[in-house]
């Protein structure tokens, strides 16, 4: 067998020896097992390294508002309208409907909601819910921000009170426009 040669400062050439490809076959073999014996759900490798996970996001997203409007003797139209298309309706089973959610997001506890619709002919007969979350409590699970409060989008009468009063218009006076005219075009062809 031939010995390959390298150069060194010391001396022009000088033989690797024969267990350098061995070892160096062993460390990276060793390596990768310990790669392979991390847990699946674990953040870090060896707590300094973060690989970046993609956010999943799948199925239907199904509150405990919905499931309230919902009620047995609805047609499937009506059900349809208020939860959306469902994620399964399998051929051979079609008096059932599944509305599934899963998300995956870093950091953050997996979340799956099930809930299942039974029908008799075209109404439904029976609802299989588990806890369903409200919107707000729904909104606030999968918010990057803690401090997550839902936006007030009405004044209070207290509040309107205080607001200041436009001006008096005269009769018949003319209302001059608050910004400049913009020429729009038109809605329809014409």
């Amino acid at each position: 067998m031939q010995r390959r040669a390298v150069a060194s400062p010391d001396s022009p050439m000088r033989p690797l020896p024969r267990a350098f490809p061995t070892a160096s076959a062993a460390v990276a073999l060793a390596a990768l097992a310990g790669c392979a014996g991390a847990p699946p759900e674990a953040d870090s490798l060896f707590g300094v390294i973060t690989p970046y996970r993609f956010e999943i996001v799948q199925g239907n997203v199904v509150t405990r508002e919905q499931i309230e409007r919902l009620t047995t003797g609805m047609t499937r139209r009506q059900a349809r309208e208020l939860l959306g298309t469902p994620m399964l309706a399998d051929a051979f089973h079609t008096d059932r409907w599944d509305y599934v959610f899963t998300i995956r997001r870093q950091g953050a506890q997996p979340q799956r909601r099930s809930v299942v619709l039974h029908f008799d002919g075209e109404r439904l007969a029976r609802i299989d819910a588990g806890e369903l979350p409200s919107e707000h409590e729904f909104v606030a699970s999968i918010s990057r921000h803690r401090d997550f409060a839902p936006k007030r989008l009405e004044l209070t009468p207290e509040e309107r009170a205080a607001l200041p009063r436009p001006p008096a218009v005269a009769p018949g006076a003319a209302i001059e426009p608050l910004g400049p005219a913009r020429p729009y075009p038109p809605l329809e062809g014409s």
